[in-house]
């Protein structure tokens, strides 16, 4: 295999494309795309991202520490694309956008109803790198659709139609996965042990299903 070399750079691809909402203590919205942005820990649950001084969303979070991370589906891509390339200051992204902003539950920024998937955050710690400043943050809550769990209560979010970020382009997540976390090292022979914990998630699929129906009765 004959490679190219390149000095250091940003060549990490594809990576995900979110929109932050954030609210300062005037009680004004923003919004703005990110694409640095990624897990860090896992308890206490963490993520990054990584926004430049100059936006108005640095100042917003930098007052608050709070913001919430929005995932975009496909139908979003224009509105995700338009949140990173206007600023703030010149324009009302949530209302040219026309997203519907609901409050948080645990943070004062409000997230955007349109996105399956919306992830209430709390910094911890701001480190300053260059171009960009990391903002490390926790996350004390998340919104997830109904419409991505199944009956046992897993999040698939292959059915989001979520979208990644490469190179400057926008790409749709493919539905099918070609793989799962330990599945090189699975084993493959059913074992009785297996057998038990497949009756009860049937038994629990049941009893979801039955409260389901008693939900949508009192709806």
């Amino acid at each position: 295999m004959s490679k190219n070399i390149f000095k250091g750079s940003v060549v990490l691809n594809p990576v995900p494309v979110v929109l932050v909402t954030s609210r300062n203590k005037e009680h004004k919205n923003n919004v703005f795309t990110v694409a640095w942005t990624g897990t860090v820990c896992t308890k206490p649950p963490m993520l990054s991202i990584a926004i430049r001084p100059e936006r108005l969303s640095y100042e917003f979070i930098k007052e608050t520490m709070e913001f919430t991370v929005n995932l975009p589906t496909r139908k979003l891509t224009k509105e995700t694309d338009y949140c990173g390339v206007r600023s703030g200051r010149q324009v009302d992204k949530i209302k040219e956008m026309n997203f519907t902003l609901k409050e948080g539950k645990e943070v004062n920024s409000p997230y955007i109803e349109e996105c399956p998937v919306n992830i209430e955050c709390k910094v911890k710690s701001i480190i300053p790198l260059g171009t960009h400043d990391l903002f490390l943050a926790e996350v004390v809550c998340s919104h997830i659709d109904q419409r991505l769990m199944d009956e046992n209560e897993k999040i698939h979010f292959e059915w989001a139609n979520l979208i990644a970020y490469s190179h400057g382009e926008y790409f749709p997540i493919p539905k099918t996965p070609i793989g799962k976390f330990g599945y090189s090292v699975a084993k493959t022979n059913s074992t009785p042990k297996a057998e038990n914990k497949s009756i009860k998630k049937q038994k629990k699929s049941l009893k979801n299903k039955s409260e389901k129906k008693k939900r949508k009765k009192v709806k």
